[in-house]
């Protein structure tokens, strides 16, 4: 039974499963009857549609309110008519009670009351007011009926509901019983329902329009509102209550209110009765209550606003032109630096500056802001850039740009990258259109931030120019000058400078110096680079159709301006010396170093005789060009040129030398030709330069040229580096063999004196590896540098690397690292200090953010200075994070010389200089810089947009195929036939195709007292022979850059001669003898000292096993100084030793395509895709 019923189941299953599948398939064959749904946001009853008109509706109840305040207002202005219409001595309420009325004056003592219970009110009048008050508590039920929350005390003891009751109510009781129609009722306190309306409504407002409100703009509103409500219910209280008193006026109330909330108090108007007298007691205590927590709040607000900054006007922003500037912190260099260099353009002296920052105003920004001149154009807004909000306060979408820096003092750099990066999304998201200028830090987080308009990685720029500063001495300096144009804006010729937007006002400070070579400096360093276009241009438009050398050539001999670059029309890409087979164009734009831009230029040209224009003539014919000067549009700046009319038959001439000429006769120059001829250059002797290759080579050079190869690097350690063609090995090195200071299986050296390297080291000490120091080791190793030139590169590292930058370092020539610290003597004894040529200090980052700012650097500078009094002839080249600590750099308390350069930089400073460092001997030298002062090339990039590439090809980030490179030549004393730098200039455009753009000259220190020179007169106290011994000897050693008594017994023994007989003598004379002397003996025991710590360096390296014969204490740079003359004129004379900046043509760009190729010049193992690549 069992079973059959179990199966009688799934039988009755299976058939009501059968049965739901055809209704469902009836169901779904029928067509589908849609049902409307009511969806409601609130609940559908009257009452809650009733509150979404009158209360959460924004813009229905926007109109309720405002309809509210204008019933209030009404009623207050039907009290004011009232008033005036009434008479108190008619006394209607009293007869129409039957009351005897007296109409009596009033006398001490009584107070008739009926004047204040009744007034005279018409009925019209009557009508009006209790209309206006069954409206108002109508009104005033239903918004507490829609209100209420379960509390009916709560809205009946509400101060505006109790104040409605009062001015409504009685006036609905006139109706019921009309005896009290004249009854007096307070309308007028309806001003303070009037103030709470507004109040309701004005945050309507801002909620309807959606727009921000003002906590600020609430506030004083709130605040004039109850003043207003004050003033007007003691003038109509004391009017109403003077009826049984004095009877005043409406306007004799305003008057007494007035004068008595002025705390003046004439007494000629005053109340006369108790109870007006208490209501002034009254008022005066809701006022001395009241008025100070609003006056508090209003404080408060505007504290906070100053604080914060307010907002930019949208109006302003659409009718002015503003900038906006984001940082993290904003300091008082930083800010400076930024005002002076952007508004150092003239152009740009309409423009505003927002700044956007998160922190609170610091007290230093703040005064300076307050200055007039800043005050009016710089807005300082308390906000972060990731708030849309505080973007539309900036009105960041209306801005000419946004300027986005970091934080270079932050600890962890890298997160201040990422706050860079947010800035600049941020921003981007927010305005689309609004262009970019951003500082990133680390060159591992450029691409990031690809799209930006300009970017400038601070670690990328820094290694470069620390790079170029070894082989190419003070190239930090000239492009610090290049790139700065601000001066500061309390001097009195700011304006000229404005106006002509040059760098002149370094000028003047430079002619008042008594040395001359602060005069050669300051004038030169004005130079700066201006771009224009061909066709427009007095110095380029007549060589249209001419070679680049020829343009840049006689442009500079005609009117003292250095022709650099080019940029066709359509291509983006700036070419450097793009060479002499390189056509000028109509439509080119030229990139030129000149003293002022040609815009702000006006030309004369100087009449000449007959005689010598006919000689022109004859000479050269009409490719000679007539003598020009140019002088600066406000006539203040002059720049004579060089006569360049033809020369006597007595003079030098630049022609080419005849085959018949004397021998003693000095050689010529051959001139520039108009177009490049290919017999002229010595395009071979480009390659060849750069590769070495020689005719007769040695086996050493032959093993070398086997083991390089040229090519592109083919790992780098981040995204976004350029590439550059370089030289590298074969084959990587092991990571083992890039340790200097441990031996491995592949080789035994273990410091930097075994490997016997050719050349001098370049030691670079930095804390870690990071990645921008392959910045460093690609402009050492780049394809134009000849290789028996390359220097061995030592990476002196606080930390070890990691195996990333060993990947990328592995595939250079001579590059070795070591684990140690510029603290520690083995460390730098091992790693070959006492051989280098040049010793790099990188400031570290951990140092970089300290207590007290100027800080940072203490640690830098005192090992710097430790260096520099061990090793004296050490070049050191050293990063600073602040440059006004430049000062402490190779500091000698009381050297003269140094003493002046210090009252010199003081003057600088308070004339408004922020480059008042420039004068220092150690920057002046190239021997010291600050990456901070190339914000401004930031800064620059918005009148010059050029400036960021012109910058990183100068420094060898990037390589554009044709376009020059920086190096450097040394004129020696077979090349000072040449005499002046404009021959140099014809010598090198009609040889090589090279453009000098600048002078690195070195000169003996007349007026120094350092430890390497004894220099007093001892006339008094020596022979007539020994004087002119050392007469004889110091003119003999001017213009050397060192002066070794070690080498020299005889003066030792000399100097300890007069040491002995000064002090065995009395002078004669008490005054500067005495001063000298005093100079001689502590020069005497810092000789001493020295001495003491050549034997200190002497014993650490035997007892490293290290030879100390490399070691020579007493060579060293003290007794020199070096600067730079950026473009000088034609006619400077050249000196021996001087260093010319030269940018060299490409020399991949003369090699045709169809030439073999040399194979010493490129390697066909690292590919002959990328050689194709690189020919033109």
């Amino acid at each position: 039974m069992g079973e059959n019923e179990f199966f009688l189941q799934q039988k009755k299953q299976k058939q009501k499963k059968q049965c739901n599948s055809l209704f469902d398939k009836e169901h779904y064959n029928k067509p589908h009857q849609r049902v409307q749904v009511e969806f409601y946001m609130n609940e559908n009853t009257f009452k809650e549609r009733l509150k979404l008109f009158f209360i959460k509706n924004q813009r229905s109840s926007l109109r309720i309110r405002l309809f509210n305040f204008s019933l209030k207002l009404l009623s207050c202005f039907l009290y004011i008519i009232r008033v005036l219409l009434d008479d108190p001595t008619q006394g209607l309420g009293c007869k129409e009670l039957n009351r005897s009325c007296s109409n009596q004056n009033y006398t001490p003592g009584t107070i008739d009351w009926s004047p204040i219970i009744w007034v005279n009110r018409s009925l019209p009048l009557w009508g009006l007011q209790v209309s206006v008050a069954l409206i108002s508590l109508f009104e005033t039920l239903l918004l507490s009926y829609l209100s209420y929350k379960g509390n009916i005390w709560e809205q009946i003891l509400r101060i505006p509901f109790l104040l409605e009751i009062i001015n409504a109510v009685p006036f609905i009781i006139t109706i019921f019983w009309p005896v009290l129609r004249n009854l007096f009722i307070p309308v007028f306190l309806n001003c303070w329902l009037a103030k709470h309306a507004l109040e309701n409504m004005i945050n309507d407002l801002h909620r309807a329009i959606q727009r921000t409100q003002s906590a600020m703009f609430n506030q004083v509103l709130i605040l004039i509102s109850t003043l207003l409500c004050l003033i007007f219910t003691c003038i109509c209280g004391i009017q109403h209550l003077e009826r049984a008193g004095n009877r005043l006026t409406l306007f004799d109330s305003l008057y007494f209110c007035i004068v008595t909330f002025s705390t003046v108090g004439f007494g000629d108007v005053t109340p006369k009765i108790w109870p007006s007298k208490l209501l002034v007691v009254i008022m005066i205590c809701v006022a001395l209550v009241v008025l100070p927590i609003q006056f508090e709040q209003l404080a408060y607000l505007w504290m906070e606003r100053q604080k914060s900054g307010g907002n930019y006007s949208r109006h302003r922003a659409q009718t002015e032109k503003h900038v906006v500037l984001c940082v993290s912190s904003l300091k008082i260099d930083l800010l400076m630096d930024f005002l002076n260099e952007f508004y150092a353009h003239p152009r740009l002296q309409d423009y505003y500056v927002v700044i956007l920052c998160p922190t609170e105003m610091d007290g230093q920004v703040r005064r300076v802001l307050q200055i007039p001149m800043w005050s009016q154009r710089v807005i300082y807004l308390q906000g972060s850039a990731l708030k849309d909000q505080d973007l539309l306060r900036a009105k960041m979408d209306d801005a000419e740009a946004c300027f986005i820096l970091s934080s270079r003092c932050e600890v962890d750099r890298t997160a201040a990258d990422h706050q860079t990066i947010l800035r600049a999304w941020a921003v981007k998201d927010f305005a689309p259109n609004c262009p970019l200028y951003v500082q990133i830090l680390k060159p591992e987080n450029k691409f990031h931030i690809k799209f930006a308009d300009h970017v400038v990685c601070e670690e990328e720029f820094k290694y470069a120019m620390l790079a170029l500063n070894c082989i190419c001495p003070a190239t930090s300096t000239l492009i610090t000058l290049l790139v700065h144009t601000s001066r500061g804006q309390t001097a009195p010729w700011e304006a000229f400078r404005q106006l002509t937007g040059t760098k002149q006002t370094l000028n003047r400070e430079s002619q008042q110096s008594p040395e001359q070579w602060q005069k050669m400096y300051g004038r030169y360093s004005g130079n700066e680079v201006y771009h224009i276009n061909l066709e427009e241009s007095t110095f380029f438009a007549e060589y249209e159709g001419k070679s680049f050398t020829y343009a840049s050539f006689h442009a500079h001999k005609k009117f003292g301006v250095c022709l650099i670059g080019v940029r066709k029309e359509d291509n983006k890409n700036i070419l450097l010396n793009p060479g002499p087979r390189y056509i000028m164009s109509s439509t080119d734009i030229c990139f030129y170093i000149n003293i002022t831009k040609e815009e702000n230029s006006a030309f004369k040209k100087q009449e000449k005789h007959r005689k010598k224009h006919e000689s022109k003539l004859s000479c050269h014919g009409a490719s000679r060009l007539p003598v020009h000067s140019i002088i600066a549009s406000m006539g203040t700046v002059a720049i004579d040129l060089q006569d360049t009319g033809c020369r006597t038959s007595s003079g030098p001439t630049l022609a080419l030398p005849s085959e018949g000429s004397k021998e003693g006769r000095r050689p010529s120059i051959a001139p520039v030709l108009e177009v490049a001829d290919s017999s002229s250059l010595q395009t071979c002797d480009l390659l060849s330069d750069q590769s070495e290759d020689e005719t007769t080579p040695s086996d050493d050079e032959v093993s070398a040229s086997l083991e390089y190869a040229k090519g592109y690097p083919p790992y780098s350690p981040y995204i976004g580096s350029s590439p550059t063609f370089c030289h590298l090995l074969h084959e990587k090195v092991p990571f083992c063999c890039l340790r200097l200071d441990k031996g491995c299986q592949h080789n035994y050296y273990e410091d930097a004196k075994a490997y016997g390297f050719k050349n001098k080291l370049i030691i670079v000490a930095a804390e870690t590896a990071g990645n921008g120091l392959y910045n460093f080791i690609v402009p050492l190793r780049a394809y134009y540098r000849p290789k028996k030139e390359l220097n061995p590169i030592v990476l002196l590292l606080d930390n070890p690397p990691d195996m990333h930058f060993l990947d990328a370092i592995c595939w250079f020539p001579m590059v070795y690292y070591m684990v140690g610290s510029i603290d520690n003597l083995d460390d730098l004894l091992r790693c070959g200090v006492t051989f280098a040529a040049n010793m790099v200090v990188v400031d570290k980052e951990s140092t970089m953010s300290a207590e007290e700012d100027y800080m940072a650097d203490a640690k830098t500078i005192v090992n710097v200075q430790t260096l520099f009094r061990l090793f004296s002839s050490l070049s050191i080249i050293t990063e600073l994070t602040h440059p006004a600590n430049m000062r402490f750099m190779q500091f000698r308390a009381k050297d003269c010389y140094s003493l002046a350069l210090s009252k010199l930089e003081k003057k600088e400073r308070e004339k408004g200089s922020n480059l008042a460092f420039m004068f220092r001997l150690p920057f002046a030298a190239g021997r010291v810089f600050s990456i901070s002062m190339l914000d401004t090339l930031l800064y620059q990039s918005f009148v010059k947009d050029y400036m960021i590439s012109i910058t990183r090809l100068l420094l060898g980030l990037d390589t554009t195929p044709g376009s020059g490179f920086l190096c450097s030549m040394k004129i020696t004393e077979e090349d000072l036939w040449i005499r002046t730098y404009a021959r140099l200039y014809q010598k090198l455009c009609s040889s090589t195709g090279d453009i000098p753009i600048g002078v690195y000259r070195t000169e003996s220190q007349k007026l120094t007292t350092s430890e390497s020179q004894i220099s007093i007169s001892v006339e008094e106290w020596e022979d007539t022979k020994d004087t002119k011994e050392q007469i004889s000897y110091r003119n003999n050693h001017r213009n050397s850059t060192s002066s070794d008594q070690s080498d020299h017994p005889l003066l030792r023994r000399k100097s300890m001669q007069w040491a002995r007989r000064l002090s065995r003598r009395v002078p004669r004379q008490s005054g500067k003898t005495a001063e000298k002397i005093n100079q001689q003996r502590m020069n005497l025991y810092r000789r001493s000292e020295r001495q003491e710590l050549a034997e200190l360096v002497k014993n650490r390296m035997k007892h490293l096993g290290l030879s100390p014969a490399g070691y020579d204490e007493m060579n060293d740079h003290q007794n020199t100084l070096s600067y730079i003359l950026i473009n000088p004129s034609p006619d400077t004379r050249l000196e021996l030793n001087d260093i010319v900046y030269l940018i060299r043509p490409d020399p991949l760009a003369y090699v045709p395509n169809t030439a073999p190729i040399r194979k010493d010049s490129f390697c066909n193992t690292v590919g002959q895709d990328t050689r194709e690549e690189t020919q033109l």
